[in-house]
C-alpha cells in the first residue's frame, strides 16, 4: 500500500494533468473563452534548534498546487467564472496538509447609470484590507490559513456575497458571509506551535447557529488627492478564536477554541509625498475575548510609512525602508503578538530580468524582551520558474510573550515554483 504522503502527490499529479489537459481541449467556438494558469512548488523547512515538544520534527517537504481556472462569456452578457483550488501535502505535519477551495465566483457586472458601475460575486472568494507592511488589522473578511505561513499573510476561501458600486465618488462594496471558516492550526507534529496542540474537532462557538451564523461586512473607500481613505464595518463570528484550555480524548491537556460574536470598525488611509508615504491602519473591536479570556472592547492601530531611494550609488537598483508601530490598547494581554512592537525593514529591489529582491525585517516589542530578524530572498529563474527564500529568526523571546512556545522554532525555507 502506499504512503500517505506517495498518494496526496498522486492526487495532485493527477489533478494537473486534468487541469491542463481539459485547458487543451477548450474550444473557442462556444462563444465562452477558458483560461488555465497556476502554481506547483516545491517546500522545504529546516530548523535551526532542537525542537522543544514530543514528536515535532527538524524539518519537512510540501508539495503545493494551486490551479487557476477561468472562464468569460464572449457573447456581451457580462458574466465570468473564476476556480482556484489548493492542495498541500506535508511529510512533518498531518495538520498542514490539507486542501482548500481559495476562489470559486461567478462575477456579474455592468453599468449602473452614466458614470457607475455594479459588480456582484456569489460563491467562494479572497478579499484583501489594508495598507500596512507588518500588520493587516482591518483584515477580517476571510480566515487565515496560519498552518500555511505562520505570519498570517495566507488565507482561506471564505463563501460570500459580495455587491460593489464604484464611481467618481468612490467604492462601497456590501458583503454577506453564511459560512464560518475555522482558523487552521499545526498538528502535534508541526513546528511553530504553542505547547500544546489546538483541537479544532471540538470548536465551539457563542452563537447557537455556531458556523452558519450568517456574518455582515461593508466598507467604502475613495481617493481624495493623494491620499486613500477606506473605512469599513463587520458584523459577526469572529475570525480569531480565543483558546480555551480542554482536555483530548485521551486526556491530554490541549487548546480549545472558541469564536465569540463581534463588531469591528477599521479605518485604514495612505498619503503619497514624493518619495514617502504614509500609512495607517486601526481597529476599534467590541465582543472579544483577551489571552486570559476576559472579554474586553479594545482599539488598536498600525501607524508608520516607507522611503524609497530611486538609482542608489547611481545603480539600478531602488531601497525601499519601511516603519511602523503596532500598538494594542490591551497590552501583554493581547492575542496579538505584535501589541506594541516598532517594525524596521529594507527592501533592495534590483530592477533586473529576474526580479530580483531582497527584504530584511526586523521586530522588537517595546515592553517584552521579544525581537525577530525576518530575511527574504526572491527571483525568478526563468520564465516560469521561481526561487523564494526565508529565513526567519527569533532572537529573543520573553517568557510572558505569546511566541514563547515557538522560541526555537527559527527556521530556513526555500520555496521553488514552476508557473503554468
Amino acid at each position: 500500500m502506499l504512503s500517505p504522503i506517495v498518494q496526496r502527490c498522486a492526487v495532485i499529479g493527477a489533478v494537473w494533468i486534468s487541469v491542463a489537459g481539459f485547458g487543451n481541449c477548450a474550444s473557442a467556438d462556444s462563444g465562452i473563452e477558458f483560461e488555465y494558469s497556476g502554481r506547483l512548488s516545491i517546500e522545504s523547512r529546516s530548523f535551526t534548534e532542537p525542537a522543544l515538544y514530543l514528536g515535532q520534527k527538524s524539518g519537512g517537504g510540501s508539495i503545493v498546487l494551486e490551479p487557476n481556472l477561468y472562464f468569460e462569456d464572449t457573447q456581451g452578457s457580462g458574466w465570468s467564472f473564476n476556480l482556484v483550488p489548493f492542495f498541500r501535502t506535508d511529510s512533518a505535519d498531518n495538520d498542514r496538509s490539507h486542501s482548500d477551495l481559495r476562489e470559486a465566483y461567478l462575477l456579474w457586472f455592468g453599468e449602473a447609470g452614466d458614470a457607475s458601475e455594479w459588480e456582484l460575486r456569489l460563491g467562494v472568494d479572497r478579499v484583501f484590507w489594508g495598507v500596512a507592511e507588518s500588520n493587516h488589522l482591518v483584515d477580517i473578511v476571510n480566515q487565515t490559513d496560519l498552518v500555511d505561513h505562520p505570519y498570517g499573510e495566507i488565507k482561506l476561501g471564505q463563501l460570500m456575497a459580495h455587491l460593489t458600486f464604484s464611481g467618481d465618488w468612490g467604492v462601497a462594496e456590501i458583503f454577506g458571509m453564511p459560512h464560518h471558516r475555522l482558523r487552521t492550526f499545526p498538528g502535534r507534529g508541526g513546528r511553530l506551535r504553542s505547547p500544546y496542540v489546538v483541537d479544532n474537532k471540538q470548536a465551539t462557538y457563542e452563537n447557537e447557529a455556531e458556523q452558519k451564523h450568517v456574518d455582515w461586512a461593508a466598507r467604502y473607500s475613495h481617493s481624495i488627492g493623494s491620499a486613500d481613505i477606506g473605512v469599513s464595518v463587520f458584523d459577526g463570528t469572529s475570525r480569531e478564536p480565543y483558546l480555551k484550555p480542554g482536555q483530548s480524548d485521551d486526556g491530554g491537556n490541549i487548546l480549545i477554541p472558541h469564536y465569540e460574536q463581534i463588531q469591528q470598525f477599521g479605518l485604514d488611509a495612505s498619503m503619497v509625498a514624493g518619495p514617502l508615504l504614509f500609512k495607517l491602519e486601526a481597529i476599534h473591536r467590541t465582543g472579544a475575548r483577551d489571552l486570559v479570556g476576559k472579554e474586553d472592547d479594545y482599539s488598536a492601530y498600525t501607524l508608520g510609512g516607507e522611503y524609497t531611494f530611486y538609482s542608489i550609488l547611481d545603480s539600478v537598483v531602488d531601497l525601499t525602508l519601511f516603519s511602523e508601530w503596532n500598538k494594542d490598547e490591551r497590552g501583554v494581554n493581547s492575542t496579538d503578538d505584535l501589541n506594541n512592537d516598532f517594525f524596521l525593514a529594507g527592501r533592495f529591489m534590483f530592477n533586473d530580468v529576474q526580479n530580483t529582491a531582497i527584504t530584511v525585517a526586523a521586530v522588537k516589542d517595546t515592553e517584552l524582551d521579544t525581537s525577530t530578524l525576518t530575511v527574504e530572498f526572491d527571483r525568478r529563474l526563468s520564465d516560469q520558474w521561481e526561487l523564494d527564500v526565508e529565513w526567519v529568526e527569533f532572537l529573543e523571546a520573553d517568557k510572558k510573550d505569546i511566541v514563547y512556545g515557538s522560541r526555537n522554532d527559527s527556521y530556513v525555507a526555500l520555496v521553488l515554483t514552476y508557473n503554468f
